[in-house]
């Protein structure tokens, strides 16, 4: 278990249809299972026949979605209900309460309106959602014996969240993996900044959708929309502001409204919200309150900032309508949906407006839009020419670079993956994290598979009262002297040994703990932590300790000269290290009291041995404490 893998089945080098295969020990996770906006064909599913080419995904212990957008959620119900997928699906409270509207959304426009087939059914949605078990933020999540995850609060949107991935072995080793989704580490009018602790993961992987840009101050950006949209208005020009139902919508529309509050001369000025999606919406940010940012939670109670008091519901017919008018429509990339709709009508007029807030994926047709194309096929029967002002503000709730680079800092990552971004960016992108922080960082496209090299960790457990007992003894101090008022060593003299024990049934790794006092009770503690009592045949004291410093200094008990029995232990230990550690001769060298083996020195001491090393964790220190406990210490 020392090598994690990952391959991505979409956003690898691009950005939409969110899935990853995440194989880390001897278990298999999707991360995201998402569509692509761009498509209408099977382009739009990941390429779920790389995990199995006869609809067996039995071999994958979970899926975890870390959003409700439908590039990260828009192909989980294909993927349970008519590929076959029936394992467990974790996701937080809000994303499983608001990924089945835009699902059920989805389904209508691209079903019942352009009469597509190979879709899923409004019962496949809720079937796939009774498969889902919701998860808070913070809690711990014990999937199965080896896997265990927790959430961390990624703002972006309402319920996003980051996950920590942690996988144990029978032995106690684990590796760690955090997927971060889409993230946003600047707070906003409604949502909090992502958030995560210093957790060392073996691997972050990362969105990089803003890979290159470093973004205005947020004010600055909010002074640029409200400006271009009090010109439009008050020159009788209608603005049209795609937004996805959840997220930039709710955003826009507290800064817009507050803004009209204050001028007086837009009063008559009507602003629209397409109907529906998004008035649910604005009921799922009332039921989800404590997953605001800390304003609107204090001011909920006395002013709902979701109530809006100028905001009215828009109605197909208004379009048709002469005179200005502000209307937020949903979906963001105009690929479909009423945005697009009104799009159509209202963009052979120069004196109209369409502001894009957010990112398009290229396909769609805000991309082609925003690349300035005056023709846009809108599908195989119609074209429209485009005259209306075309502005691009960045309003999108995903980090920038800067961001990105402070939640790798924040982390404290050990290896970076990015995905879900442009190839040319995110090879910009992993030269400055390379460069600026020292990771390892790959960007792997859709099909590579990438492997990264981990060094498990291997937990013991030891009781502190036994650790600062034979710490104040090792110093022969004073009883009363307490543990606070030393200054801590690297060297820990510890009752006990390391014991591996292999047989054809399973492999366990435990720790033999001996009470110094009554020397016929040992206390196990094993690679599950339970405490355990055993009583042993004959009476044994094995002694041994740890020394983790790079030098060969260290601290340990007084010792006298080396007597014969201890120089007939060394030898046996000696000849011990010979016969089990595949190593060179020369690698293990007997000299005076110390027995050097690569980098690892073991020194005898009157109770026992001395080993220093430069990782305790490191395998060769392992299997040499299990070859120390072949030797009779009771000797020493």
């Amino acid at each position: 278990m020392n090598t994690i893998k990952v391959v991505p089945l979409g956003a690898g080098q691009d950005v939409g249809r969110s899935c990853l295969l995440l194989t880390i020990g001897n278990k298999n996770i999707m991360l995201d299972c998402g569509m692509h906006m761009g498509y209408n064909d099977h382009r739009r599913y990941p390429d779920f026949s790389y995990i199995s080419k006869n609809d067996d995904f039995s071999i994958l212990d979970a899926i975890i979605i870390s959003h409700f957008h439908l590039d990260h959620c828009g192909a989980l119900p294909y993927f349970t209900e008519i590929c076959g997928y029936d394992g467990p699906i974790y996701m937080s409270h809000p994303t499983k309460a608001i990924a089945p509207l835009l699902l059920e959304d989805m389904r209508k426009v691209c079903v019942d309106r352009k009469q597509e087939t190979n879709f899923f059914t409004a019962s496949d949605i809720k079937n796939c959602m009774r498969k889902v078990i919701a998860v808070d933020l913070h809690e711990v999540i014990q999937v199965d014996e080896q896997i265990e995850i927790k959430a961390y609060y990624a703002g972006h949107v309402l319920g996003a969240s980051m996950f920590h991935i942690k996988v144990t072995d029978m032995f106690g080793a684990s590796q760690t993996v955090v997927y971060s989704g889409d993230y946003n580490m600047t707070p906003d009018r409604h949502l909090g900044s992502a958030w995560i602790e210093p957790c060392e993961p073996d691997l972050l992987i990362t969105e990089s959708t803003y890979a290159t840009t470093i973004r205005d101050s947020k004010r600055a950006r909010e002074r640029d929309f409200l400006k271009k949209v009090h010109d439009a208005v008050s020159k009788g020009g209608k603005v049209l502001v795609p937004v996805f139902a959840l997220g930039r919508a709710q955003e826009l529309l507290i800064l817009l409204e507050s803004y009209w509050e204050r001028m007086s001369d837009l009063h008559n000025i009507p602003i629209y919200f397409s109907a529906g999606l998004t008035e649910r919406a604005n009921d799922y940010y009332k039921l989800f309150i404590s997953w605001t940012n800390e304003k609107i939670k204090k001011t909920f109670v006395e002013h709902n900032m979701f109530d809006f008091s100028l905001v009215k519901v828009w109605k197909p017919e208004y379009a048709n309508e002469p005179g200005p008018m502000v209307l937020f429509a949903s979906p963001g990339m105009l690929h479909a949906g009423t945005s697009l709709t009104v799009f159509t009508k209202w963009c052979h007029d120069p004196l109209n407006m369409v502001i894009m807030p957010g990112y398009c994926v290229a396909g769609t047709v805000g991309a082609k839009v925003l690349a300035g194309e005056k023709t846009i096929d809108i599908d195989r029967f119609k074209s429209v020419v485009v005259n209306i002002q075309v502005k691009n503000l960045s309003f999108s709730a995903h980090a920038d670079a800067k961001g990105i680079m402070a939640l790798i800092s924040m982390a404290k990552a050990k290896n970076v993956m990015l995905v879900h971004g442009e190839k040319l960016k995110m090879e910009q992108l992993k030269k400055r994290i390379e460069a600026e922080l020292g990771v390892p960082t790959y960007d792997p496209a859709n099909g590579v598979t990438v492997t990264i090299q981990t060094k498990p960790n291997f937990p013991i457990s030891v009781p502190k009262e036994l650790i600062d007992a034979a710490y104040l003894k090792s110093l022969h101090v004073k009883k009363s002297t307490s543990l606070n008022d030393i200054e801590p060593l690297t060297s820990f003299p510890i009752k006990g040994s390391v014991i591996i024990t292999k047989s054809k049934a399973h492999t366990s790794q435990s720790l033999i703990l001996v009470d110094s006092n009554v020397s016929q009770k040992a206390q196990r503690i094993d690679s599950t932590h339970s405490n355990k009592h055993y009583k042993i045949k004959k009476p044994f004291n094995p002694l041994f300790w740890f020394n983790s410093s790079s030098t060969k200094s260290h601290h340990a008990l007084p010792t006298t000269s080396i007597s014969s029995k201890q120089n007939s232990l060394l030898k046996q230990l000696h000849q011990l290290l010979h016969q089990s550690l595949s190593m060179n001769e020369k690698d293990i060298v007997l000299k005076d009291r110390l027995i050097s083996v690569g980098t690892t020195t073991i020194e005898i001491q009157d109770a026992g041995f001395l080993v220093s090393c430069m990782n305790p964790n490191d395998a060769v220190v392992i299997q040499i404490l299990s070859i120390i406990n072949l030797v009779d210490l009771s000797k020493c």
